[in-house]
């Protein structure tokens, strides 16, 4: 057992298995007293179990931390209000927040639904929220925070996604705004967006959408699409991701505020953060139609390439 963070209180949501488990069992080797939530869901937010929770407790009392499990979803905000209350009720106090649970409903845009659409948004994006800002009202009493969110590089656009693609990308948003508004307190808001193979990402939907991404890269075969996934998720595991997690939370990573980190495996990577790249500017008045048919062709946006472009009818 380390002690960079002996006698802090943290809260993983999510972790009773895949990363959220990692995260939760490396802040407890580094002495920090967890609060295990978990649901207990199947990958697509069905059902509930105690048990994931409650094993991962029982592992954090056997490397000898102090652990207790909670079952509450984040989906809602009296879930959110109960995970943040369990960790001032046992602990006294709210230190670092890791917000990783999640859930997936692969589907291409036109046959997504209102249900599988709302249900991604409630969990990320509305669970990102419904716990940090409970959490940070003891925190600014305490003015001593780190909250870690998790986002994902399927934010920056990817096939059958878009529920977890806007989820994802608002929780980028919501930390950049959150760290301005908590700074002052002491508190650090960052994002990660970690690239592993988990029971999350390794669904049946996810696949054959990922099948129909190989496919239009002329990938065929099973054995070649075997490949491109290994070569996607296979070299980046779970147990990749809590050192940088770990890190976030420790008093040297208190000028890290409001950024947001990529982490594949062995590779460890900091987002830029969006810039205009190019202008064009009209003195006076405003711009016509033929104008800009002339102008942003030639001056905003050449070189552009179409990422997806039109494909001919089979």
């Amino acid at each position: 057992m380390g002690n960079r963070l002996k006698d802090r209180v943290a809260v993983v949501t999510g972790s009773g298995r895949g990363i959220g488990r990692a995260e939760a069992l490396a802040l407890a080797a580094e002495g920090a007293k967890l609060v295990v939530n978990d649901l207990g869901s199947a990958a697509d937010g069905s059902g509930a179990s105690q048990t994931p929770a409650e094993e991962v407790c029982q592992e954090i009392r056997k490397m000898g931390g102090e652990a207790v499990p909670n079952y509450d979803s984040v989906a809602t905000a009296e879930g959110g209000e109960n995970i943040i209350k369990t960790a001032i009720d046992k602990f006294g106090r709210i230190d670092i927040l890791v917000n990783n649970a999640g859930i997936l409903r692969a589907r291409m845009l036109f046959n997504m639904t209102e249900e599988e659409w709302d249900i991604v948004i409630k969990v990320h994006l509305y669970g990102t929220f419904h716990c940090t800002r409970p959490a940070s009202v003891y925190m600014r009493q305490q003015r001593y925070g780190r909250i870690v969110n998790t986002s994902s590089i399927a934010g920056l656009g990817d096939i059958a996604a878009d529920n977890y693609s806007a989820a994802k990308e608002g929780i980028v948003g919501f930390t950049r705004s959150a760290a301005l508004d908590l700074g002052k307190y002491g508190i650090t808001v960052n994002a990660i967006r970690p690239n592993a193979a988990t029971r999350l990402t390794m669904t049946e939907d996810f696949k054959n959408s990922m099948r129909k991404k190989a496919a239009s890269m002329g990938i065929t075969s099973e054995e070649d699409f075997q490949k491109y996934l290994d070569q996607a998720f296979g070299v980046s595991k779970p147990e990749h991701i809590p050192p940088l997690v770990v890190y976030l939370c420790t008093e040297e990573a208190s000028n890290i505020n409001g950024r947001t980190f990529f982490i594949n495996g062995n590779q460890l990577g900091l987002y830029s953060e969006p810039q205009i790249i190019a202008t064009i500017n009209k003195e006076g008045g405003l711009w016509t139609l033929d104008e800009l048919l002339k102008e942003v062709p030639e001056k905003l946006t050449k070189g552009i390439v179409n990422p997806a472009p039109a494909q001919a009818q089979k």
